[in-house]
């Protein structure tokens, strides 16, 4: 069906002008504009991209947030791939903390997005129907061909994710590779010799804290054992259920470098059930420092990741488009954090 063109070269554009430029009713841009269910996406996306081009004043008609917010990001977590858009992930709880008061001290509002993207039209869809100034994307799951493609338009959003190799979009993370080299050299350090890499080898944080892994034994002189390399996925129980079968098969081993505090702590629930000593007989790092990670008993060691800098980082990358460093992916440090479960 072809679309009228019309003039819409005045002033401020209405929503008359967008429901004629789209081919449609008023009623119906209007529905379009406010995610209404009535209305398929196909058009939703359609008249959201007339509204960006012709600079639609929508804020002035929309409830984009509370009156007299400097601006809206609008948060989407794409489809779970390991960890990633699992909001009950008490990691990723401690993300959001930081991008919400980030956005908090710049005076935006924040929007989590129901949107689940699996494929490049869905997070075109995503940024083609958001009425925010930008958006973050937390997690690339397998999508980082389609962040490259994204890039080259006219779009404004950055990933909490991994710096990947020809990378051309804007990431914010920590450094994985660092952090599980800290963690692994720590535990070699304590004269430790069969160190496991337990964690999920698929999500591209995940990988690259097994690179990590793999650097500290090569510097430490350890050989790298098949066995001792054993997936789990980002859940207590996967992690408990792992170690269980690792102490049936026989295997020994005196270290565990977890690719999160989750996968830790099922690790250290199946050696206590096993009646196996921590940090006596094996000592255990984590990957994260959330909260329950201080409290539990032992008191986990693990490596920890800024949440509050990087919610910083990522915001201010949205808000501050054009500036020197707005396009450009940073890594934030992770640091060593020693407790009972490593014994020294």
């Amino acid at each position: 069906m072809c679309r009228k063109v019309f003039n819409v070269s005045r002033k401020t554009t209405r929503l008359e002008d967008l429901a004629r430029l789209a081919g449609v009713s008023i009623a119906t841009a209007s529905r379009a504009l406010n995610d209404s269910p009535a209305v398929n996406d196909r058009t939703k996306q359609l008249i959201w991209k007339l509204a960006k081009e012709h600079d639609y004043p929508f804020r002035r008609y929309m409830p984009a947030g509370p009156i007299g917010a400097q601006g809206t990001i609008a948060l989407v977590t794409p489809r779970p791939q390991g960890r990633e858009g699992r909001l009950s992930d008490p990691f990723f709880l401690e993300l959001l903390a930081g991008v919400g008061e980030a956005a908090r001290e710049r005076g935006c509002d924040l929007l989590m997005s129901h949107i689940s993207p699996a494929t490049y039209d869905d997070l075109a869809g995503a940024l083609n129907t958001s009425r925010a100034d930008g958006v973050i994307f937390l997690g690339q799951s397998t999508l980082h061909g389609a962040f490259n493609r994204l890039a080259a338009g006219d779009h404004r959003f950055v990933v909490w994710g991994a710096e990947l190799p020809d990378q051309n979009y804007c990431s914010v993370g920590s450094d994985n590779i660092q952090g599980g080299r800290r963690a692994t050299s720590h535990l070699a350090r304590l004269g430790r010799k069969r160190i496991v890499f337990l964690g999920d080898l698929e999500p591209p944080e995940s990988m690259q804290r097994h690179r990590g892994y793999l650097d500290a034994l090569a510097g430490a002189g350890l050989p790298i054992e098949p066995d001792l390399i054993v997936p789990a996925h980002f859940e207590v129980e996967s992690a408990e259920a792992a170690v269980d079968a690792l102490l049936r098969r026989g295997v020994a081993f005196d270290g565990i470098v977890a690719a999160s505090d989750q996968i830790a702590l099922g690790a250290a629930r199946a050696l206590l059930h096993a009646e196996v000593d921590v940090p006596r007989d094996v000592s255990v790092i984590g990957f994260d420092n959330v909260p329950f990670s201080r409290y539990s008993r032992p008191a986990l060691s693990t490596i920890a990741q800024d949440t509050v800098k990087a919610g910083r980082l990522m915001v201010s990358k949205l808000l501050d488009h054009g500036g020197a460093s707005a396009g450009r992916s940073e890594r934030v440090p992770t640091d060593l954090i020693v407790r009972e479960t490593c014994g020294g």
